[in-house]
């Protein structure tokens, strides 16, 4: 029998896991419950108790079991009468459920979770934080899909999205480690096949190049080869299409987020290490470093089991949305987004940049390590950033975004796909950071508790959500009109008659064919190798816009046909609705083709 010893406040907002007592032989204790308390217990600077140290060092694990007959003598008289032990076992438990109670209710970051998850509706989160190299709080809330009853543990698996990249940079300095690559070495070295729209850019691309957001391209080109998916494209097509990506600037001359060079440089790694991209990352990172969570590449949801399914808000309340299969499949983003960690796996990740030891040094060498946080593209600050960070400067590395906030130095990035955000943050100076990762539409709550956790970490200020939110709420309010989504309410169902010159089979060089023809009434958009950007067109006034049939897909498009006179010169353009919507929706850099009419 298992009976469950509640912890000392485990009630309101706090909401603290449970250690379960075992009769007779052991004592049961979650990660979840005893993780932020033990990893106070275990650092000499919060306790200078030298017993109270060796039980927190001893017990900072996932689960331990405390086996009574050996922590307590007893005769064999108490052994017959089934008594031995028992009393150890409840003082055990008692003082273990006492310490972890008193470091969680001392926490600074209970109320920062508390009203992050409350104002923001969030259907789970997760957070850890790392100080002087320890791990002092972990926390997590909320369930894998709302309404289901199953709990989001330290353990779930969320899309870290483009924390990805900082995986993958890691991977390919293992490899210049190894001698197997040089960062200066052509990209066409390992991808003879590889061609850029300018002949000297495609000469002169370096493996440095695909890294750092310098190419030239427009902000998330051709990123509708990677997202909505799923989707049919492949990394060749991919590779294939670049050619026909028109640069916005010159050659490494200014910033730019590119997602595209990033599945690039997956490729890169891949035919310099003689494996694919998904089983060097197991075998070069996940292994070496024990992310025994993180996943990439095909595998078995139920095998895996505790993985955190994206949600989108729905008429007040937390819909998941594209949720996994039995079988996740293999996606063409992995390299630039793809990877599924959990927040255990994070914390370990971010320890190894903070305080590595000798084994993660031999793993990855200071030079490396150096290489990967050197400033290589200049990035825009942004007012609020000059405002609220006080931050001076702010650069890309290799796969790390690079700044100074109220003096301190950070290097961090953030991950963000439909219906999942996640944040890591390092304080390399001060052995410090945290880690924040949702399932929900957490794109304000993520700017929110990053703003707190800084403020607390560096300066040792608390600062309520509330200051930070009621700002952006202000921003979103006061935005100028060139800025706002346009009323498109009065849509209504395209005819053919009206829209006649946008029927027919179009292609676009790189992301292929679409058609607009009619279908049961009304003028249907498909795309042929992305199933998800499907919908119907819609006339707004003298204009019309595709609206799509799934709600997630909320950036809307509009078309618009130039003369066709000949038809067969006509050119289809599409264009975001909302001109701040995501940049990953890059209409703009579409042009296609008539090629025949609707069959």
């Amino acid at each position: 029998m298992v009976s469950p010893l509640p912890l000392a406040g485990e009630v309101g907002a706090a909401k603290l896991r449970r250690v379960r007592v075992a009769y007779p032989k052991t004592i049961a204790l979650s990660s979840a419950t005893l993780t932020p308390a033990l990893s106070k217990l275990g650092n000499p600077a919060s306790l200078r108790d030298p017993a109270l140290a060796i039980l927190g060092q001893g017990v900072r694990r996932r689960e331990m079991r405390f086996n009574a007959s050996r922590e307590s003598p007893c005769s064999p008289r108490q052994r017959e009468r089934g008594k031995c032990g028992a009393g150890s076992q409840h003082a055990l438990a008692f003082v273990l459920a006492f310490l972890a109670a008193l470091a969680h209710a001392g926490s600074p970051y209970d109320k920062t979770f508390d009203d992050v998850m409350a104002r923001y509706h969030l259907p789970g989160l997760a957070l850890g934080v790392i100080e002087d190299g320890k791990v002092t709080y972990v926390r997590t809330d909320g369930e894998l899909v709302a309404g289901s009853g199953h709990k989001v543990t330290p353990d779930t698996l969320f899309k870290i999205a483009s924390n990805s990249k900082a995986m993958t940079t890691a991977l390919l300095a293992r490899l210049v480690q190894a001698g197997k690559l040089s960062w200066d070495d052509p990209a066409t070295k390992y991808l003879r096949q590889l061609r850029m729209a300018d002949p000297w850019v495609t000469q002169n691309l370096l493996v440095r190049d695909l890294l750092v957001h310098n190419i030239g391209l427009r902000e998330g080109a051709g990123d509708l080869m990677l997202w909505p998916d799923p989707n049919r494209f492949t990394r060749a097509d991919i590779i294939a299409g670049l050619a026909y990506l028109k640069p916005q600037t010159s050659f490494r001359s200014g910033y730019a987020y590119d997602n595209l060079m990033y599945v690039v440089a997956g490729e890169v790694a891949a035919a310099a290490g003689g494996a694919s991209y998904e089983s060097l990352m197991r075998s070069e990172v996940f292994e070496p470093l024990g992310l025994s969570r993180c996943q990439v590449g095909q595998w078995r949801r139920d095998d895996v089991a505790n993985v955190a399914q994206p949600h989108m808000r729905k008429d007040g309340h937390n819909v998941a949305i594209n949720e996994d299969g039995d079988m996740v499949p293999e996606i063409t983003s992995a390299a630039a987004g793809g990877i599924r960690c959990s927040l255990h796996d994070m914390l370990a990740w971010a320890q190894n940049w903070l305080v590595p030891d000798a084994q993660q040094l031999a793993w990855l060498s200071v030079e490396q390590r150096r290489a990967l946080w050197t400033a290589r593209t200049p990035m825009p600050i942004s007012e609020r950033r000059r405002d609220w960070d006080h931050t001076h400067f702010y650069a890309y590395g290799f796969g790390w975004r690079l700044s100074d906030v109220d003096g301190a130095w950070t290097v961090s990035h953030t991950g963000t796909l439909s219906g999942m955000y996640s944040v890591l943050t390092l304080l390399p100076d001060r052995r410090s950071g945290f880690v924040m990762l949702t399932n929900g539409e957490g794109d304000d709550a993520r700017t929110v508790l990053t703003e707190v956790m800084l403020k607390q970490l560096v300066t040792g200020k608390a600062v309520a959500i509330a200051k930070y939110a009621d700002q952006l709420a202000h921003e979103s309010a006061s935005k100028p009109a060139q800025h706002k989504a346009p009323d498109t309410s009065a849509r209504q169902p395209a005819t053919a008659a009206q829209a006649h010159g946008f029927l027919g089979h179009w292609r676009d060089p790189w992301f292929g064919e679409i058609s607009i023809c009619p279908q049961a009434g009304k003028m249907r958009f498909a795309a042929t190798k992305s199933p998800l950007l499907s919908g119907t067109v819609m006339r707004v006034g003298e204009r019309y816009l595709v609206d799509w049939d799934e709600d997630r897909m909320d950036t809307e498009a509009w078309l618009q046909v130039t003369p066709d006179n000949p038809p067969a010169s006509a050119m289809l353009a599409m264009a975001k609705v909302d001109p701040d919507a995501d940049f990953s929706s890059d209409f703009e850099d579409l042009a296609f083709r008539r090629e025949r009419d609707c069959d």
